[in-house]
């Protein structure tokens, strides 16, 4: 028996999507690449923006064929999407092949859903309200072998920035115990993990929650960089209102945590960042990247934008864009602002046009691909850490710590980190040789 399971989203719904491989492997399932071949489908599903949405629900419609050809085939929708109010009752009144409906909160539980369809062959409809703790011990198929591991350090978020479904659908602020998870780390590392990721919606808040004031980012930090082995610490996301000195010092004085820094900046307006409710300025915004690049003048910061927020002016742009201009972002992710239902900005006043937005977002994204040109002129000359790939012909691709892909002039061993000295830069291309 195999199953298939289809990712949309963030990297906390591919995690999510490896412990629903893992529970399907306990009951005896294998993956397979291939949907035709599955006897059940499994769909992790997003709502970030409306037009990931329209297309989850294009690809469930797909699966009607398959049904029809094979009666006995399982098909269940979870994540984000089904979490959101009225989702569940939409894809069954529009989808009636679909058999099994679940949430986010109670992922954990596929492999008893599973069983309990065999055996009745009757619907699922369960997605829970709230959250209800955390469930450890959950079994993992993990992809991308040795060279990533995802860990979560804590669920859900408690901003409520305007614009943003997260708080609704995953739920609010829950962190792991400290235990538990260097526990799960070294067992990454023991196996052969060459990077492991730290994951929350809002990393620089792991342990509010908890209360012991020992028990925060900082020291987490800490504590996974004192396991023995050769490997490197990659965290996402910081919320700017959040990220502390603490944090920066912590990383700067340990080289097994990357100097990599997804920061989102949002909008660079105080008018519309307050209408987002991001609770910070630019101001505040442009003394982080002062506190990081004092402490760490070689770190690698990236963002997020939203663009064509709604009331943003052709002055709110432009503040943005000038931000982007003077911060010189290593790397740039820019979305047109898109409605969600549930959140306040959805009922907001002063929508801002389709052409609007791609025009703003056009500029933005031209000015970030100059920048990341400049930068990579910039890096000629440098050593720097990369992890070997694959080889190709006499040449190996790598990856930097940020993932910048860098071609080295010598056949390397696979999941190994090596330093090389970049040569050249072409066509977006950078060229190292082994130092």
């Amino acid at each position: 028996m195999k199953y298939f399971i289809k990712t949309f989203g963030c990297q906390m719904n591919v995690h999510d999507s490896e412990k629903l491989a893992g529970m399907l492997e306990n009951l005896g399932y294998v993956s397979t690449n291939t949907v035709n071949d599955a006897d059940v489908i499994v769909f992790n599903t997003c709502c970030i923006r409306d037009g990931v949405e329209q297309k989850i629900l294009g690809n469930i419609g797909a699966l009607k064929k398959l049904k029809k050809k094979n009666p006995n085939l399982i098909i269940a929708i979870c994540g984000c999407m089904t979490q959101a109010e009225g989702r569940d009752k939409l894809i069954f009144e529009k989808f009636p092949f679909v058999d099994i409906i679940f949430g986010t909160h109670n992922i954990h539980l596929l492999k008893d859903y599973i069983t309990k369809f065999n055996e009745s062959r009757k619907k699922i409809d369960d997605v829970w309200e709230k959250e209800n703790g955390i469930y450890e011990n959950i079994d993992i198929v993990r992809d991308n072998m040795f060279s990533n591991g995802w860990v979560n350090i804590n669920y859900g978020c408690n901003n409520f920035c305007s614009y943003c479904i997260v708080p609704y659908v995953r739920g609010r602020e829950r962190s792991r115990q400290m235990s538990d998870i260097i526990a799960e780390v070294k067992s990454l590392v023991d196996s052969g993990y060459r990077y492991v990721t730290l994951l929350g919606q809002n990393v620089n808040s792991y342990g509010n929650d908890i209360d012991d004031s020992d028990v925060n980012f900082a020291n987490l930090l800490k504590k996974v960089a004192e396991i023995p082995g050769d490997f490197k610490i990659k965290f996402m996301t910081s919320h700017p209102k959040d990220l502390s000195q603490q944090v920066v010092d912590t990383i700067k004085s340990n080289d097994k945590i990357c100097k990599c820094i997804h920061l989102p900046i949002q909008s660079g307006s105080n008018a519309i960042l307050k209408s987002m409710n991001r609770k910070y300025t630019r101001e505040h915004y442009f003394s982080l990247i002062k506190m990081i690049r004092d402490a760490i003048p070689d770190a690698y910061i990236s963002t997020d934008i939203i663009v064509g927020f709604p009331g943003e002016t052709e002055k709110d742009f432009m503040d943005t864009y000038n931000l982007v201009k003077e911060v010189r972002f290593d790397g740039v992710f820019a979305f047109m602002f898109s409605r969600r239902s549930g959140t306040v900005a959805d009922k907001m006043e002063n929508q801002i046009d389709e052409s609007v937005k791609k025009d703003r977002i056009h500029a933005l994204l031209q000015l970030s691909k100059q920048i990341t040109k400049e930068k990579n002129k910039e890096i000629v000359g440098k050593t720097v850490s990369v992890m070997a790939i694959k080889n190709e012909n006499n040449e190996c691709i790598t990856q930097t710590d940020s993932g910048k892909t860098v071609v080295v002039n010598a056949q390397l061993k696979e999941n190994v980190f090596y330093n090389v000295k970049i040569i050249k830069f072409i066509n977006n291309k950078l060229y190292a040789e082994l130092v």
